[in-house]
């Protein structure tokens, strides 16, 4: 069973086996890759960024049985009060040097220094001082073997315009986590068979994190200091790749999440014929996800079981990885991810459309840009199942 989990772990090691290679001549520029950067946030608010450490003692952790807890890594964004000026002040690291290394590892890349993504300067203060009440709370789900920091472009375009954004690592399902004494774990479900009943196994672990990450921020012993910016009734989901496949399972799993978006990702789990009537939208590549062709008969099967308010989008010339950080980063090193759209488009599509699904569902306001195709994003086209076209 081809899913895009898979293809975009391919994908991602033919980036960086192409990175190596596109490093190794001329060697100067192997010593000296150029600065990387986030994209700019697009709205009004500073931002500030924090790390919890939690620890899920109800259950065992699903593919380390022996670690009788499940541990998790969690990056929140929020909006902030500015230092000495709008987002000024020490930024955040992007990922510490051992996830850099490990990541670029996993790709067999030698040509790049090991810590080359620990340096990419992102737009969010360490720490800095919340501001806000009862703001909309949006969870991010990244792709399989991907760290969470790699949807912080997405984040923190979320927190600039007045979101908590909440990014989890999914623990062992990526190349690497680390924690605050220092450890670092790695993939140990990337040594399980990768048949169906490991993906329905792994999107009922994700659902079940997402879960407990809800409890610790809005329940009755919060873990987080600025928890009380949380508006609980107005909590959302997104996800890439596995991460939007396992979007839908955390909706059908917990109620707490009023509307979703799957990112160009295959449902492996099949939504069950009672539907799920809360607001969906689904957002991929036109080259995969268009009705009729490849990934995208997973997203018609459930499509019929969708009741509510429901999207069907596709961007083209973008690539699984344009979605992400990585193709935005890539790019920045001179490296042809196979898109035909520059991942800073698809980036800014991604941010404006996820943006306008939340402001219409958690904060009620009409967002014409999810009715009808707009002259300011040709690339993005509106899909009919019934008549599978796009336009």
């Amino acid at each position: 069973m081809t899913t895009t989990p898979r293809a975009a772990r391919r994908l991602t090691a033919v980036l960086l086996a192409l990175a190596a290679s596109a490093f190794c001549v001329p060697a100067s520029a192997a010593a000296s890759p150029p600065p990387l950067a986030l994209s700019k946030p697009t709205g009004p608010h500073s931002i500030g960024t924090t790390s919890l450490h939690l620890t899920d003692t109800s259950r065992p952790d699903p593919w380390v049985p022996s670690v009788g807890a499940r541990e998790l890594m969690v990056s929140l964004w929020y909006p902030a009060i500015p230092r000495s000026g709008p987002r000024s002040g020490p930024r955040a690291q992007y990922m510490t040097p051992t996830e850099s290394e490990l990541l670029l590892r996993d790709g067999g890349i030698t040509g790049l220094p090991y810590d080359v993504l620990s340096t990419t300067r992102t737009n969010a203060v360490k720490d800095a001082t919340p501001i806000g009440r009862r703001l909309p709370l949006v969870v991010l789900s990244p792709g399989y073997t991907r760290p969470r920091a790699t949807l912080s472009t997405l984040a923190e375009d979320l927190a600039s315009h007045g979101y908590v954004v909440a990014a989890i690592d999914h623990t062992y399902e990526n190349v690497a986590t680390t924690f605050p004494d220092g450890r670092v774990s790695t993939c140990a479900s990337c040594d399980v068979p990768h048949d169906p009943v490991f993906w329905d196994k792994l999107g009922a672990g994700r659902a079940a994190d997402v879960s407990f990450v809800l409890d610790e921020l809005t329940g009755a012993h919060q873990a987080w200091s600025g928890s009380r910016l949380i508006d609980p009734s107005r909590i959302a989901m997104a996800g890439h790749s596995v991460g939007g496949a396992s979007t839908i399972l955390a909706m059908l799993a917990d109620s707490r999440l009023r509307a979703g978006i799957d990112i160009d990702g295959v449902t492996n789990t099949p939504i069950p014929d009672t539907g799920l009537s809360r607001p969906l939208l689904f957002l991929g590549r036109e080259s995969a996800y268009s009705p009729g062709i490849g990934n995208a008969r997973s997203w018609e099967r459930d499509w019929q079981h969708l009741t509510g308010w429901k999207r069907w989008l596709v961007v083209s010339g973008a690539e699984h990885a344009s979605f992400t950080d990585v193709g935005l980063l890539a790019e920045q090193l001179g490296l042809d991810i196979g898109a035909v759209l520059p991942a800073a488009r698809t980036a800014e599509i991604t941010r404006r459309y996820t943006r306008a699904f939340f402001d219409l569902h958690l904060r009620n306001q009409p967002q014409p840009l999810l009715d009808a195709p707009s002259p300011r994003y040709p690339e993005l086209k509106f899909c009919a199942v019934e008549t599978k076209t796009c336009r």
